[in-house]
């Protein structure tokens, strides 16, 4: 790439991000004139070569051969799960050095920043499908690390559907369309999915977990992510210590309502990336704290739970989160295929300080991973792909394959040698050299669970109940009955009630009455400790970065208006103005506003509140239709409602409409202030 002068500008950030600078090129500009891929300037891009003006093509046409013939490679296979997916660039700083507890030396140093990649994904939807389904949703994070990429693979829940790898291709296959008809596509709202449920009664804890609200994430930015295996760090003493991860989001973590996600999921599929993409550009760059829960290797057995069953959690009140980090999302990728589509996450890219334990589920996901890309990419070259690039230094004596574009000089390709002094050479652990952790492993070969423990569907199913408020367990029993309302067989739903029957008698039973089966028979758990960290109520809420939808017409009142929009802007919530048409419209003063949208592309479900000012429109009733539309989404969804003077009449108290969450502008000298703490609060849920 020498072509210095037609690389867009940009401030390098990092070590990625200056290596990434060599493989940019820009095609378009003053001068530019086109090529083919072999460097051959082309003088007609649109017309074929013909044998006369009304001739058959002509095979010596090597232009149309070879954009036709490159045009039908351009796609790979998607990826089998986690097909929809964004990635983006930022970087990692540690709080403090975990020396006494790993040699990795990213987390060795505080204030040591650590480039990354992070991948956002879907699992169930292919590549078309929409991004608030309810979902598995992978977080995965690629540290670009000086001793090697070290890549964390997350979802945003704690625990994982099954208990061992092996039965990794059933759920999917269950959780995916039907082999015979395709559908339905991004949701498991259908009979296998459920059928699988009820007949691998492990999933009972995660399947919780994916009804709740914490399977609807609001954004991304707002989603939190565990790595959901066991791992062990190891220092330079040798020491080991089991460790799990946490991924928490600054701004809280927040969700969508089933009805929300559902309509955006047709009127917005993009909801997500559109919104992590709009954050990136303002600079309010997506922040989450790294995590850790520590429990050392002779303490493992005094739990109620497995420490290497995925099934269970670690209960935060037991085993507390540790702080050690913070992440930070700074930089949008330049070209989404070569950067996003090709970026490869695999759980055994691990550096020296990091090291596997012996969790089931762990010990398939090492191999599966780069199994997947090797197939997926037809080449075992794909950390020569630049995004998955590592920056440090890279001596191998591996060759050949597909896509090789490494020029390796050396004669010498093996180990050991004397020809090359036997290099490279391998490195000791003292001198940063990958050691396994010399476990002491004894006992028969055996296809039996690792302890009694892993035949505990329940208890922790039965915790996450318990510890959800009134409002979180009202949306769970929602979205059960949503899902399982669509299942055909009146047997899969009956053997559901009866499974959900150990988790909640009463909860139970309120589903089987609206999906048309009979109560539990199945007697319920008798767990009654609480996790307060499960509940969303009892994380940070802000107005920052939350979306508002203005609804606005000309002759809107100038003064009142321009504080409250100025306010909240000053206060980072995001503001898009809604009206009968593009345009401008003009209030008392001769104010004028930009709009940004009209009532044809703006829905209610894409706004965390809404201000309702009025005004005169071209067409008043059509302009008052929609306002009332928007308000009565935004009423049924709990959302925040502000009513400029203009407007009062639009909403009224009743006997059934409490109007919590609703704040009048008519009287109140600190109406901007009293929105922005209602905004802040982002749900009314004692609203009537």
């Amino acid at each position: 790439m020498d072509e210095k002068n037609d690389k867009k500008e940009r401030v390098t950030k990092d070590e990625k991000d200056q290596q990434l600078e060599y493989y940019r090129h820009k095609n378009t500009g003053p001068g530019k004139k086109m090529t083919d891929d072999n460097g051959i300037k082309v003088s007609n891009d649109e017309w074929s070569l013909r044998a006369g003006k009304r001739g058959p093509a002509l095979l010596s046409d090597f232009h149309f051969y070879r954009k036709q013939t490159h045009f039908n490679r351009e796609r790979i296979p998607e990826k089998v799960v986690h097909a929809r997916g964004f990635g983006l660039y930022g970087d990692f700083e540690v709080y403090k050095s975990l020396k006494h507890l790993t040699k990795a030396h990213f987390l060795g140093k505080a204030g040591r920043k650590t480039p990354v990649f992070v991948r956002f994904s879907n699992f169930i939807g292919n590549k078309g499908s929409k991004d608030t389904a309810v979902d598995i949703r992978g977080f995965a994070t690629k540290f670009y690390t000086q001793e090697g990429n070290y890549d964390m693979l997350a979802l945003q829940f704690p625990i994982f559907i099954l208990a061992d790898a092996m039965k990794f291709m059933d759920v999917t296959h269950a959780a995916k369309q039907n082999p015979v008809t395709d559908i339905p596509q991004a949701t498991v709202a259908h009979d296998r999915f459920w059928d699988y449920v009820a007949n691998n009664q492990e999933s009972a804890h995660m399947v919780m977990w994916l009804m709740s609200m914490r399977g609807r994430p609001r954004s991304w930015r707002m989603m939190a992510g565990w790595p959901i295996n066991t791992f062990r760090f190891v220092n330079e003493q040798g020491k080991s210590t089991f460790v799990r991860f946490k991924w928490t989001p600054r701004l809280g973590v927040h969700s969508l309502l089933v009805d929300e996600a559902n309509v955006i999921g047709g009127v917005d599929p993009d909801f997500h990336r559109r919104d992590i993409i709009e954050a990136v550009n303002k600079g309010a760059y997506p922040e989450y704290e790294l995590g850790v829960q520590l429990i050392e290797e002779n303490h493992a057995g005094k739990y109620d739970f497995d420490v290497l069953d995925d099934t269970k959690l670690w209960p935060e009140e037991i085993i507390p989160v540790q702080p050690v980090g913070k992440l930070t999302l700074n930089r949008l990728v330049d070209n989404f295929f070569a950067e996003e589509e090709q970026s490869v996450f695999d759980p055994a890219s691990v550096v020296p300080g990091i090291d596997f334990t012996n969790d089931p589920v762990l010990q398939g996901r090492a191999i599966a991973y780069r199994d997947t890309e090797l197939y997926r990419q037809h080449s075992a070259n794909i950390e020569d792909i630049p995004v998955n690039r590592p920056i440090s230094e890279r001596n191998y004596n591996l060759r050949d394959s597909y896509q090789r574009h490494r020029i390796d000089v050396d004669e010498i390709t093996y180990h050991n040698n004397s020809l090359a002094g036997n290099t490279p050479s391998e490195a000791s652990f003292e001198e940063g050299g990958f050691v396994n952790y010399p476990e002491k492993v004894e006992g028969n070969v055996t296809r039996e669970r690792p302890s009694a423990s892993f035949f505990d569907f329940f208890s922790q199913a039965r915790l996450f109940w318990n510890s959800l408020s009134a409002p979180e367990k009202d949306d769970l029993i929602e979205s059960f009955s949503y899902h399982l309302g669509f299942v055909k067989s009146k047997s899969v739903r009956q053997q559901n009630i009866d499974m959900w029957g150990h988790v909640d008698t009463q909860m139970a039973t309120i589903i089987a009455d609206r999906i048309g089966v009979n109560p539990p028979k199945t007697e319920q758990i008798n767990v009654q400790s609480v996790s307060p960290s499960i509940s969303q109520l009892n994380t940070p809420h802000s107005a920052y970065t939350q979306k508002l939808g203005v609804l606005i017409d000309n002759g809107f009142p100038s003064e009142e208006v321009l504080n409250t929009l100025n306010t909240l802007k000053s206060n980072g919530v995001f503001i898009e103005i809604i009206s009968e048409k593009l345009g401008t419209v003009t209030g008392t003063g001769g104010t004028s506003i930009k709009v940004d949208r009209t009532f044809q592309t703006a829905y209610p479900v894409l706004y965390d509140s809404i201000y309702v000012v009025g005004g005169k429109a071209d067409n008043q009733v059509y302009f008052y239709q929609h306002i009332q539309e928007f308000i009565h989404e935004a009423y049924k969804h709990y959302k925040p409602i502000g009513i400029a003077t203009t407007a009062e009449g639009s909403i009224q108290a009743s006997d059934s409409n409490n109007l919590a969450g609703v704040v009048f502008a008519t009287g109140n000298q600190n109406f901007a202030n009293d929105f922005l703490a209602a905004i802040a609060k982002q749900r009314f849920w004692n609203r009537l």
